[in-house]
């Protein structure tokens, strides 16, 4: 929103205020200042010059001498500009003065004829886009004055950055009555109520009717004859410019003037193009489907946009732009003036759907005041009957379907007293109220009746009239204290917490987070392998996707990881190590929200150790123990039991799950529940996602997770003896589990046994087809003495003998 200090002059007197305390002040209201900018910054030293003889340059053809006029002076200035003519007043730039774009002027001779300076265009003054010509003044004014002031350039534009909720803002007299408020001072505004005339639902010249009442709350309409079609007087012209805006003609001028000052958007037709004389605010008929707006494009029309039409044809786009066939020209004798109000919600889609934003729209988006409407068509007539010399014809139509009842609020001094902590009398609640336009009754028994005036929409509750009163007293007034907060340790989420820690798990084995979209596509169940009855394809689907690949909420995390694997293997990068936590969706019933799980899903492709020296770790590929030792790990970490006993990694011959390869499945279980799955990705899976080599994953449950229990940590002393360490290399069946062997080491009852972990195994010759090498180490360690070899061999023979009598096994050939 764009105001100059002289403008906002008129409505409020500025008497003893500046620029920039008025921006300090309007910022603290909540209206946050952007700018402040004095417009006559970079004209010193322009003045006003008239040009008094005009006659050929005797060397070139294109070039004129002009004989000017400042103030008393008269000089000889050499000119190009095509309308240099005796009489003009313009704009000089004498020798030594430098011009907005920093160009300084000298005293120099053209084509050998003396120039004492330099008739300036308004794109040369900074002024606008102008250049056909030199600036041409209006008005019996003088030479020799400061151009500044001839221009009424010696005023001050503020800006203000305004937020949705104070579409009454949007206009001056808006601003005008905040300074008001805070100032202390009445407000004048240009037009009362009680000047208003009396407007009917019909007219004898002209009809009007509201098809779409509830797109349209207020509609209405005056009429005037004998318009002149001029430019704008100067006055008027300088403070469209002033404020950004390109004047066009008087009644144009004038819609857009009243627009800024009152914020009305308003529309004047061209009355002899409104077929039959009538206005009819409608939606688009089936077969009125491409409109053309006033800047000459053609826009395609929705059913649902609002149009202004007559008795034919649509006119207008409700509240956006008019159409090209209506518009005001230099023919135009006779207008229908239009002020009206339409629903926000409906500018606002239209708007967006037609690429159109306007000063019109803008105001219509946020919500224009409905009782205002008549008042903004009374300013605007009375001026046009002033500076287009219009005939009004008397009457005038105003339909009114959506009036609201006032909205009046109980306020309760004390709520104000307590939601703002300060101690605020009655008597300056009140007056702060009333100091922007709201009616305040007497008090009763510390509660005032408060009447929201129609312009403030966003006004709903008591709520919002406390922080009205604490925008007037100021928000610096608000006294400082500390909140009071019990010395307590916060509750954490569980869920959040377990994925933060399983994050640093993953990080300090190497792996990276990934963090996919909540949406993917239907065709991902299809390259997956998903058969049509799994409940996974019963899935949420978006009403409005972003894209294609986004149309549903994700039921697995798999889907997403492996894109990613494949965007890693096409950017070469073949060694790849991911995970992701993040919620997944089941759908319900129809109208019910979807179901919510947590879930972690890992991949792992390429080298082990991708980045360890190849000399060492050359062709090391990673494999399914790698996540198995991994997903240990957690539970390790975390301190997880199962709740019937040890989390159970179980090997299990089919995968169970479509995109798993068979003989390379793993069941994580609690007790007959499973909480996640490792595995390798299905070759055939692999190439539907175009990945061209081995990924692993792993998948679990972390809701299910999260309700197992924690065992708590329990403190030991550091070992007082030295451990002793025996190795045991066996042969057992490849169909037997490597983990069996180290459970059933841990499950001795001897003492002395500290810890059993696989080290090595290793299938090939001349171990013996569908035999294994396993080779365990085993800790032993006393807590009251130094172990010597003889106890640790009778417990060690045990352990070898219990393996090789529960799984078959025997020591490797030439080998005790």
């Amino acid at each position: 929103m764009k105001l100059t200090f002289k403008w906002l002059n008129e409505y409020v007197n500025l008497d003893g205020l500046t620029p920039e305390q008025i921006a300090d002040r309007l910022s603290m209201l909540g209206l946050e200042v952007d700018a402040v900018v004095h417009m006559a910054r970079g004209l010193e030293g322009l003045v006003t010059a008239r040009i008094r003889t005009v006659r050929p340059h005797p060397d070139a053809d294109r070039l004129t001498l002009c004989d000017v006029e400042v103030g008393a002076e008269l000089i000889q200035v050499v000119c190009g500009a095509p309308n240099a003519r005796e009489g003009l007043l313009t704009a000089i730039a004498r020798p030594g003065v430098t011009l907005p774009g920093g160009m300084k002027i000298k005293k120099a001779k053209v084509r050998g004829q003396e120039s004492l300076g330099m008739l300036c265009s308004a794109r040369e003054l900074g002024l606008s886009d102008e250049h056909g010509g030199i600036l041409e003044i209006q008005g019996d004014l003088e030479s020799g004055l400061a151009l500044a002031n001839a221009l009424g350039l010696d005023d001050v534009m503020i800006e203000i950055d305004l937020t949705p909720n104070r579409p009454d803002c949007a206009s001056v007299l808006g601003i005008a009555r905040e300074v008001a408020g805070f100032a202390g001072r009445p407000l004048h505004p240009p037009v009362t109520r009680s000047e208003l005339p009396v407007l009917t639902a019909d007219h004898p010249e002209f009809s009007v009717e509201i098809s779409e009442a509830d797109l349209c709350p207020r509609y209405a309409a005056r009429k005037l004859t004998a318009v002149r079609i001029a430019p704008s007087p100067l006055w008027l012209q300088q403070r469209l410019q002033a404020v950004g805006m390109r004047p066009i003609n008087n009644i144009v001028d004038i819609t857009n003037y009243v627009m800024l000052e009152l914020g009305q958007p308003l529309h004047a037709f061209d009355f002899a193009h409104l077929a039959g004389g009538r206005i009819e605010v409608r939606c688009p008929r089936p077969d009125e489907t491409v409109f053309t707006t006033l800047d000459g494009q053609q826009r395609t029309l929705d059913a649902d946009m609002l149009m202004i039409c007559d008795e034919r044809r649509p006119v207008a786009v409700a509240g956006i732009m008019g159409g090209l066939e209506s518009e005001v020209t230099e023919q135009t004798t006779e207008v229908l003036l239009e002020s009206a109000c339409f629903n926000p919600v409906s500018i606002r889609r239209t708007a967006r759907r037609l690429n159109i934003a306007s000063e019109a729209s803008y105001r219509f988006e946020r919500g224009v005041d409905p009782g205002g409407v008549d008042i903004a068509l009374e300013r605007a007539v009375r001026l046009m009957v002033d500076l287009a010399g219009a005939k009004l014809v008397d009457g005038g139509v105003d339909l009114y379907p959506g009036r609201k009842p006032e909205l009046t609020i109980s306020l309760r001094c004390r709520r104000v007293q307590d939601l703002l902590g300060m101690a605020i009398s009655e008597e300056e609640i009140a007056r702060h109220l009333r100091s922007i336009q709201f009616a305040v009754s007497e008090a009763t028994d510390g509660v005032y009746r408060v009447t929201v005036p129609s312009f403030r929409v966003d006004i709903e509750r008591e709520v919002d009239l406390v922080e009205e009163i604490a925008r007037l007293a100021g928000y610096d007034a608000i006294p400082v204290s500390l909140p009071r907060i019990d010395m307590d340790y916060p509750r954490r989420e569980p869920l959040r917490t377990l994925r933060q820690e399983i994050a640093r798990i993953f990080t300090a084995r190497g792996y990276s987070e990934a963090i996919n979209y909540s949406f993917s596509a239907e065709r991902k169940f299809a390259q997956l392998l998903l058969p049509q009855d799994d409940h996974r394809r019963k899935v949420t689907r978006l009403l409005n996707p972003l894209a294609d690949d986004q149309e549903i909420m994700r039921s697995m995390l798999l889907p997403g990881l492996l894109d990613n694997v494949r965007h890693n293997h096409n950017y070469q990068r073949q060694d790849v190590a991911l995970f992701e936590t993040g919620k997944v969706f089941f759908h319900r019933e129809e109208g019910v929200q979807p179901e919510e799980r947590l879930q972690l899903c890992a991949v792992l492709s390429g080298q082990r150790y991708p980045d360890a020296p190849s000399l060492y770790f050359a062709n090391c590929q990673a494999e399914i123990h790698d996540l198995k030792g991994l997903a240990e790990s957690i539970f390790q970490v975390l301190g997880l039991a199962g709740t019937q006993g040890e989390i159970e990694f179980a090997r299990a011959e089919e995968m169970g799950q479509p995109y798993g390869q068979d003989g390379y499945a793993i069941r994580i279980m609690d007790g007959a529940a499973e909480i996640g799955r490792l595995g390798k990705v299905n070759q055939q899976v692999l190439r539907n996602f175009g990945i061209k080599q081995d990924v692993y994953f792993l998948e679990m449950d972390l809701q299910a997770m999260n309700e197992l229990p924690r065992v708590n940590k329990v403190f030991r002393s550091l070992p007082r003896y030295p451990s002793v360490k025996r190795d045991i290399a066996m042969i057992v069946s490849d169909e037997v589990p490597a983990g069996e062997l180290i459970r059933a080491v841990s499950g001795l009852d001897e003492k002395i046994i500290e810890h059993a972990e696989l080290f090595d195994i290793y299938r090939g010759k001349p171990v013996e087809k569908g035999k294994k090498s396993v080779a365990i180490a085993v800790t032993y360690r006393s807590a009251d003495k130094t172990l010597d070899d003889e106890t640790v061999d009778i417990v060690h023979e045990k352990i070898v003998n219990t393996l090789m009598s529960r799984f078959g096994g025997r020591y490797r050939d030439g080998q005790e």
